[in-house]
């Protein structure tokens, strides 16, 4: 019997330590790689185009929710949308997108995540569902179910989706999703095992599953940061009803620009 030469076990050694490495690097720095807030001084001044109003919900301590509210006139207003953003900057990145919506009657309530433009607190998966029920139990004050809309977009869309599964709502709307957190770092980094390594679940397929409320989807063809194989997982956990809008060529910034995507927005906003 021949005998394995000791350059291939040193070989094996060196793929082993790297692989180790590389899977300790990802667990330690996996917030690094998945969020990319921007901090805001606490007494800084908000400046948008439009009407808004601001709004610190101090929940101990340490934490406190900075929440945006873009209004519109009590004569005009139909109800509320609440807008939860993607995993860059802050709410001064996502303000334009208010406007779809503010157009209809629709105010919109733009919250920031722990450690995102003046909000403070611990970044959790937790801690994101917790600041989204918040926002949430302050609109019921003021809407009835049938009048809030929820609406994710890139990182945003777990949470709404988590949110519509334990809240009742008239609409989920999410764009650019992903079927879960684990499953999309999974196409990215196939050799390590996700499940495991992953603080940041989000499930978003779970969430969907018990999701009442009517769900429009908007994706891209193009969408070189959540591809559309793995959004269009999500189908196979949509109502008959849903609708999963494919746009051609859209990729994962540019789906606003889309007439496609703006017209069948205003539609299901003129609906409701």
């Amino acid at each position: 019997m021949r005998r394995v030469p000791k350059k291939y076990f040193r070989w094996l050694k060196l793929i082993v330590i790297v692989y180790c490495s590389l899977g300790i690097a990802f667990y330690y720095l996996q917030k690094k790689i998945l969020f990319h807030p921007t901090e805001i001084a606490t007494g800084t001044t908000f400046k948008f185009k439009q009407p808004f109003k601001e709004t610190n919900i101090q929940i101990d301590e340490l934490t406190s929710y900075n929440l945006v509210q873009f209004t519109v006139p009590d004569s005009l207003k139909k109800g509320v949308v609440l807008y939860f953003h993607g995993n860059r900057a802050n709410i001064n990145r996502y303000a334009k997108f208010a406007k779809n919506f503010t157009k209809h009657g629709y105010e919109v309530w733009m919250p920031d995540y722990p450690q995102y433009g003046k909000s403070t607190g611990a970044l959790t998966e937790e801690n994101l569902y917790q600041e989204s029920l918040q926002i949430y139990k302050m609109a019921r004050a003021q809407f009835p179910p049938e009048k809030i809309i929820l609406y994710g977009k890139s990182m945003g869309t777990g949470i709404a989706s988590q949110l519509a599964s334990i809240r009742d709502c008239k609409q989920l709307i999410l764009e650019t999703p992903y079927n879960s957190m684990v499953s999309l770092m999974e196409y990215y980094a196939p050799i390590f095992p996700m499940s495991t390594l992953l603080q940041f679940k989000i499930p978003s397929n779970q969430f969907l599953e018990k999701v009442t409320a009517p769900i429009c989807v908007f994706h891209g063809t193009d969408d070189g940061v959540i591809p559309l194989s793995n959004a269009e997982k999500l189908k196979a956990v949509l109502k008959k009803s849903d609708a999963f809008i494919t746009i051609d060529g859209g990729n994962h910034f540019n789906l606003n620009e889309s007439s496609l995507m703006q017209k069948s927005l205003d539609s299901l906003l003129i609906i409701n």
